[in-house]
């Protein structure tokens, strides 16, 4: 096993001497660098943000309060937060091919919020994913309060395919098509959180007129695979997109929204006042960052190599045993099926195994999954931020590999010690901070 290498990430980054006075944080902060670096990120909803993100997140514009918009501010001083905030939105506007861009959402949450908002009155049908299936919190969950502002309709997956060579648990256009034709929604959802197949716009686009219906596409996941070609994008198909900045956008935590021309006034009145205050403007500068870097040549390949990652993954896992959902993947995320590999292992013991042996995930319901939301039968895996280590498909294999042992073995304390051994001895390989070892706020990065 290689040498341990303790709080070196953070120890020579150049933020450590500026917390020399609060050595407690310094030292959890230090600690969580460490377990980033050393252990696998499997979260489907995470990545590694660049050094320039990083930097512009912890810039002085946290000291500044900006309520409003730009050129429209209920504070002074905002001259250079108003061309950092008009930089933002021309950069999301011109990777996305939008008339319109609202940076300001503190969450993807916040800006579906917004969205409902501005398009639909209280009490309106919304037609949305069912968190079960596929969807998110804010498509309407009743533990959301999004259920108890608006009706909530919620449309589904296709069943399982008995043909190994089909995918089968893929969206039911059919079934929306039915449910928008019989309940009239204000509004149609599309968009996932724990779906692996591309998602098309135009189908929704299609529903949505035939019965005088808006569509909103909620991006969260898949925007920076669509920034970087390997998603088509829903931008001007769907009246209004929301989307995260932190997932494959990688990004800082956050979100923004997209929109026609027309709902500009209403999206952005949403967001302030309706939702927030003064908006994070040194997370608009580290989302302005994110923009230029997902414009790039480099980004595109990238996406690539994302989605390539998670097929190789999805071959290795499935080969380990487990089934696949949805027999395959077109995105980041991978999403298992844990009872054909062991009908007595849940998604929270599998997920608990897996921490212990470094390799960090999360667990998730499957289509009509028979347990419980915290206990579950499957679990999420997604590959954006090891594709920003530098990981590629053999990497991927070991990965598989590793998961299915650890999973066989999980009674075994040695089993599960030698498996950490071997994930330590990976990352190793993969640093996603390489340069903060020399104390340079640089990174090598696909």
């Amino acid at each position: 096993m290689t040498e341990h290498r303790g709080v070196a990430p953070f120890a020579a980054s150049p933020f450590a001497s500026w917390l020399a006075g609060d050595p407690e944080v310094a030292t959890l902060l230090a600690a969580e660098a460490e377990r980033q670096s050393t252990t696998l990120q499997l979260i489907a909803s995470e990545n590694f943000t660049s050094p320039a993100v990083l930097a512009a997140s912890g810039s002085v514009l946290t000291n500044k309060y900006a309520e409003g918009y730009p050129g429209r501010r209920y504070y002074g001083g905002n001259q250079v937060v108003d061309e950092v905030e008009d930089l933002a939105r021309q950069r999301a506007k011109d990777l996305f091919g939008a008339e319109h861009a609202n940076v300001q959402p503190h969450a993807g949450a916040i800006a579906n919020l917004a969205v409902y908002q501005a398009l639909v009155d209280p009490g309106d049908t919304i037609l949305a994913m069912r968190l079960d299936q596929g969807g998110h919190l804010t498509h309407g969950s009743p533990a959301s309060i999004t259920s108890k502002i608006w009706r909530f309709v919620s449309y589904g997956v296709t069943a399982a395919s008995d043909d190994d060579g089909r995918p089968g648990e893929v969206i039911d256009f059919d079934q929306v098509a039915d449910l928008a034709k019989r309940e009239r929604p204000k509004l149609i959802v599309a968009g996932a959180t724990a779906y692996s197949r591309q998602i098309p716009a135009e189908p929704f686009r299609d529903i949505a007129d035939s019965v005088g219906a808006r569509l909103m596409f909620d991006l969260a996941h898949p925007a920076g695979l669509v920034a970087g070609g390997a998603h088509p994008s829903p931008v001007g198909v769907a009246d209004v997109v929301t989307f995260t900045t932190h997932k494959t956008l990688r990004g800082p935590r956050g979100g923004a929204i997209v929109c026609r021309a027309e709902l500009a006034k209403a999206v952005d009145s949403a967001v302030f006042p309706g939702l927030q205050g003064g908006p994070l403007e040194h997370v608009v500068a580290a989302k302005a960052v994110a923009f230029r870097e997902a414009a790039t040549p480099a980004f595109r390949v990238y996406a690539a190599q994302v989605v390539a990652n998670a097929q190789a993954l999805a071959r290795g896992l499935a080969a380990e045993g487990f089934r696949v959902v949805s027999n395959g993947t077109e995105n980041h995320l991978v999403l298992l099926d844990l009872r054909p590999f062991d009908a007595e292992l849940t998604g929270k013991e599998a997920q608990e195994v897996l921490d212990r042996s470094g390799i960090t995930l999360n667990r998730n319901t499957i289509p009509d999954d028979p347990r419980s939301p915290f206990v579950t039968s499957g679990l999420r895996l997604g590959t954006a931020a090891q594709t920003t280590a530098g990981m590629q498909e053999a990497e991927m294999g070991a990965v598989a590999a590793l998961i299915g042992r650890a999973l066989r073995r999980r009674a075994d304390e040695a089993s599960i010690r030698a498996v950490r051994a071997e994930v330590f001895d990976l990352c190793a390989a993969f640093p996603p901070y390489p340069s903060l070892d020399a104390g340079t706020p640089t990174a090598g990065r696909t």
